[in-house]
């Protein structure tokens, strides 16, 4: 294995990769072409990732495996399934889009994850974690029922089968016994101990063609003797037990080998031909690396975990205009959330600070150091995360359930079985609100409004800046019940955070401007949220009113009404899908209140969102200042 400690600045020449259109040529190779493949398709790695930026340890773990896969499997005949997607990029390059790797994660590019619409390869759709197993479980249940001879292989990683998703899925295709093979990735969590060498040793014999002959002949002979095929069995078990965790996975029905070496490429390779062909369940435990072949990535996984886009040879272009004096950074929403963790902690004892498994992207990274007893990292199990904050607040302490909006979908009957239907005083976090950019649509924060809103006795509040980002957790906190705080990606306007934790009031909304337009043409912005920066722009415009709106529930009733008599329309503004959410509140109330108005919904369209850049996107969708003031004018006429 060629090893590297810098990225290439240059695009590196790859002339045994260059010659591979589709992974079918791979199956042609010799072992040592197909060391020249991954060594070369390592290094375009590295160098199509430093062009592009984007999701990059995972896929140096992979390379060895995925070429083996390839190699091994009659992709895309066999079904190839990659949970998460974020170890997909070497998958991505040996399949037709080399050459495209460059524009992955941007506006019209290849998408961050696998996607079906863009690869006959790509078998199935992902970006969140822990599906791939009931996926392929589905594939090979219909290519059975279909009558179809295929393999069908997940590939999924340790972290992603700590969700309970993936156990319910073993647990079925070991009782469906479905021809299915399931990888496991483990390139983190011990599981189990590598054994070394005797390890890789088992492995080539259990999955080897003259031991499964004998062991499947020794069944059909021992089934004639009472008692014999049972100890049979259990002496199995107890000889693979010594030297290989199988006990678990062999319990729910699955044959397991390893763990062998996932940088072994020529013991990958010929276990994977081995087991392609076999019936049942199989289960193959491979251990890997994040960040393998790239040094700084292997000593810092973390860190590596994804990368923004290298400058050229570190060039940077000469200025343009005269050097002004470079402005204080701003904080990201994110960590004004970790800080005001920390504060709100010392300050409360009854604190508890929850994650499924995103410390570091939630900022709780300086919280569980000095808290660590009041830290919990659930692993990726949303369900989990939100019942246990549920069984803590029933015990009286204040559960902070710090969540990504798109995964807390997945929690979505726990919050309201377990939560909401008790009232029980639980805080929910939510990050990445609306367009979060260029994950794309796996990713977007765009439908929490309205699955929160909908929800009894759930208090929802979306900040204009750092400030009330701030002030609304404290107020969600101090509310005794459920209450949600959502917040964007990214930094906010650059507003002064105050240090204390004074609460913002619920359900107040703030008039940041007042109309001096002529009767007739009377505008009323009302934002929700992150557009409260383009509304303060177009009011300015326009000479329109601008209501900083703070709560989606309960929204300002008085507000609202006032508005709606003083204004010729109103202008709902959000980062958040026009169905169901804050706009359509203030139509039901106009509605419940019989107030004949004229109203302009505006926010996130009927469809999923592409990826790109939050800014690109926000003009895409009608959302930036221009598109917001285009829209009124043309409703005025």
């Amino acid at each position: 294995m060629k090893l590297f400690d810098e990225i290439p600045a240059e695009r590196p020449a790859t002339p045994l990769l260059d010659t591979l259109d589709t992974p079918a040529a791979l199956r042609a190779m010799s072992t040592a072409q197909l060391a020249q493949v991954a060594d070369e398709l390592r290094a375009y790695l590295l160098y199509s990732v430093g062009v592009s930026g984007g999701h990059f340890g995972a896929g140096l773990g992979v390379v060895e495996l995925t070429v083996a896969l390839h190699q091994a499997l009659e992709t895309p005949h066999d079904r190839l399934v990659w949970d998460v997607g974020h170890q997909a990029y070497p998958h991505k390059i040996l399949t037709g889009r080399r050459e495209a790797m460059p524009s992955i994660r941007h506006h019209g590019g290849l998408a961050a994850f696998p996607r079906r619409a863009e690869s006959e390869y790509d078998t199935f759709g992902v970006g969140h974690s822990s599906t791939s197993i009931s996926a392929a479980l589905g594939m090979a249940l219909a290519a059975r029922a279909r009558g179809e001879t295929r393999r069908t292989c997940a590939v999924i990683g340790d972290g992603a089968l700590t969700a309970g998703m993936a156990f319910e899925a073993l647990a079925h295709a070991g009782h469906v016994d479905a021809n299915l093979l399931v990888v496991l990735n483990d390139n983190e969590m011990s599981i189990s101990e590598n054994v070394g060498g005797i390890a890789s040793y088992l492995a080539r014999i259990l999955s080897s063609k003259p031991y499964l002959t004998v062991r499947e002949g020794s069944k059909k002979v021992l089934s004639h003797l009472p008692g014999a095929l049972e100890l049979a069995r259990r002496t199995e078990e107890h000889m693979k037990g010594m030297v290989s965790p199988a006990t678990l996975f062999e319990e729910m029905g699955f044959n397991y080998i390893g763990p062998i070496d996932g940088h072994d490429l020529p013991l990958l390779v010929q276990t994977l031909r081995n087991l392609r062909d076999l019936e049942g369940p199989q289960f193959l435990h491979v251990k890997t690396r994040k960040g393998r072949g790239f040094l700084p990535a292997e000593a810092d996984p973390i860190g590596y975990h994804a990368i923004t886009k290298l400058e050229k040879n570190g060039e940077v272009p000469p200025p343009l205009k005269p050097v002004k004096k470079p402005a204080a950074p701003r904080k990201k929403y994110c960590n004004v959330f970790g800080d005001w963790l920390c504060d709100m902690a010392a300050a409360d004892e009854r604190l508890i600070g929850i994650t499924p498994a995103m410390r570091e992207g939630s900022d709780l990274v300086r919280f569980s150091r000095e808290y660590p007893e009041r830290y919990f990292d659930v692993a990726i199990a949303e369900q989990h995360a939100v019942t246990l904050a549920a069984g803590m607040a029933c015990e009286g302490m204040k559960p902070v359930v710090a969540i990504y909006s798109t995964f807390l979908q997945r929690g979505y009957d726990q919050l309201i079985h377990d939560v909401a239907v008790q009232d029980l005083d639980v805080t929910f976090a939510i990050d990445r609100a609306g367009l979060v950019g260029e994950d794309g649509p796996t990713h977007h924060g765009s439908l929490d409004l309205s699955f929160l809103r909908c929800v009894p006795g759930l208090v929802v509040l979306a900040p204009a800046d750092e400030a009330e980002c701030r002030a609304m957790l404290s107020a969600a906190y101090r509310h005794s019940g459920p209450a949600a705080v959502r917040y964007p990606r990214g930094t906010g306007p650059g507003v002064t955070i105050p240090a204390h934790l004074e609460p913002i009031a619920i359900g107040q909304a703030e008039t940041r401007r007042d109309s001096g337009a002529d009767a007739g043409r009377r505008v009323a912005l009302l934002a929700f949220g992150s557009l409260n920066t383009p509304a303060a722009e177009v009011a300015q415009r326009l000479d329109a009113s601008h209501l900083n709106m703070r709560s989606i529930k309960p929204l300002d009733r008085e507000a609202v009404l006032a508005a709606a008599a003083g204004h010729d329309l109103l202008v709902t503004l959000e980062e958040n899908v026009v169905a169901g959410g804050a706009g359509s509140a203030v139509n039901e109330l106009l509605a419940a209140e019989g107030v004949q108005a004229t109203v302009l919904n505006l926010g996130l369209p009927d469809a999923y969102v592409e990826h790109g850049k939050p800014a690109e996107l926000l003009a895409e969708c009608g959302l930036d200042a221009e598109g917001i003031e285009a829209a009124i004018r043309a409703r005025l006429g």
